[in-house]
């Protein structure tokens, strides 16, 4: 497997705006599925989801602010959403994409602090507090553990 954290400003602005277009992803479903999602038994993760929209609104705030600090423009695209009529497919979806998401993250602290930049790293570590939780609440309403993420 390659050394990916070793890479230039220039590469670092470019993943942090896939990072981003995957934050903006996440708002957009998380908006959708709260409100679309039915059925007594994810009510409870249905609220949930209003909350993670909130929090992955404050995540591309956060990566948009590092994208500038690096002399970088912010993308304004999000990566696109899947859909579906079936609660435990939304849910689902969203779980495969926390996985990605934390997988990435984990991949920009190591990249960041070969940088220097440690407080960023910093940074990227408060959101996959985040991230992570989002993983374990959305594995917890499927009834199923959360993957482990490689």
């Amino acid at each position: 497997m390659a050394d990916t954290s070793k890479i230039d400003r220039k590469q670092l602005i470019a993943h942090l705006n896939e990072d981003l277009s995957r934050e903006y992803q996440a708002v957009i479903a998380y908006v959708v599925y709260s409100q679309v999602i039915k059925g007594a038994e994810y009510m409870h993760i249905a609220k949930e989801l209003e909350q993670h929209a909130k929090e992955e609104l404050d995540h591309a705030l956060k990566i948009s602010k590092q994208i500038d600090y690096l002399g970088g423009q912010p993308t304004v695209t999000p990566k696109p959403v899947k859909t579906s009529d079936e609660a435990k497919a939304m849910l689902r979806f969203d779980l495969e994409a926390e996985v990605e998401t934390i997988k990435n993250y984990r991949e920009r602290v190591r990249q960041c602090e070969g940088l220097g930049e440690y407080a960023m790293a910093e940074v990227i570590r408060e959101i996959l507090i985040d991230e992570q939780d989002h993983a374990i609440e959305l594995a917890t309403a499927l009834g199923e553990d959360v993957p482990v993420i490689g």
